[in-house]
């Protein structure tokens, strides 16, 4: 494993703003892209931050670094960091290799809501960090949360749309960045579907049939994932790779 240690020196009044920045821009990014948060830490005076970034070798970091730079995402966060000329004083990098492998890192447990309307209609977003795509609502599971309840408030949140949430209909591993999300059926209850800055540019009930999925939904991992929601067969299982996709096992018992 390469590890990055990225350091900011900040003024402590800045110190709200420069974490709202991190959570908004930075971190989604690095996420999306194939790094791997290892922590974040702040001192005592407020007056430094600094994350530590892991990778596979300095060829994934150049990957990733190379991703992150030609992104959308990316170009916003630079937007937003012009118009804040004093979010930090200066920033340094260096990169350290593991000694040992000293822990395990656990799964990432996600869920996202197949949340059709009246009509039939299905509740697709467009997400601020991968907006070349539109897909189902959903995110982490919190501590202490149900799935249910996970899935009714990632709808929420993301969408303004209220849902009852249904029976679960596939688990996806995805083995690259150790998410592992879990798929539940859904019907609208109340709401009109509202993007929800910082997280969503788009939200919208759409007509889906088999063969215009493609249309919006771009990424072959979250297409299956819908298709296997339109069908009322059994739960499906599915681990895959990603950059680039390759499915590595599918059951549909």
């Amino acid at each position: 494993m390469l590890f990055r240690r990225k350091s900011y020196t900040i003024n402590p009044d800045m110190y709200d703003t420069f974490n709202h920045f991190f959570h908004t821009f930075l971190l989604p990014n690095q996420l999306t892209h194939g790094a791997s948060l290892v922590g974040r830490w702040v001192n005592e005076s407020r007056t430094e931050i600094m994350a530590m970034w892991a990778y596979r070798d300095l060829a994934d970091f150049e990957h990733v670094d190379a991703a992150i730079r030609e992104s959308e995402h990316h170009q916003t966060a630079q937007n937003y960091r012009q118009t804040l000329p004093s979010l930090f004083e200066n920033s340094s990098e260096d990169f350290m290799e593991s000694t040992g492998n000293y822990s395990t890192s656990p799964y990432i447990v996600a869920v996202s809501g197949f949340i059709q309307n009246e009509a039939g209609q299905v509740l697709l977003v467009r997400n601020e960090h991968r907006s070349n795509t539109y897909e189902m609502p959903g995110g982490r599971v919190e501590p202490g949360e149900s799935m249910k309840d996970a899935v009714a408030r990632e709808v929420l949140e993301e969408t303004g749309i209220h849902a009852e949430i249904g029976d679960m209909v596939g688990v996806y591993q995805n083995v690259t960045t150790g998410v592992l999300c879990l798929v539940y059926r859904g019907k609208w209850i109340s709401g009109s579907a509202t993007p929800n800055p910082g997280e969503t540019i788009d939200a919208q009930f759409v007509e889906l049939n088999e063969t215009n999925v493609a249309d919006w939904i771009t990424r072959e991992h979250f297409a299956t994932r819908v298709f296997d929601a339109m069908n009322q067969g059994n739960v499906a299982y599915e681990s895959y790779e990603v950059r680039p996709y390759r499915l590595l096992e599918r059951v549909q018992g």
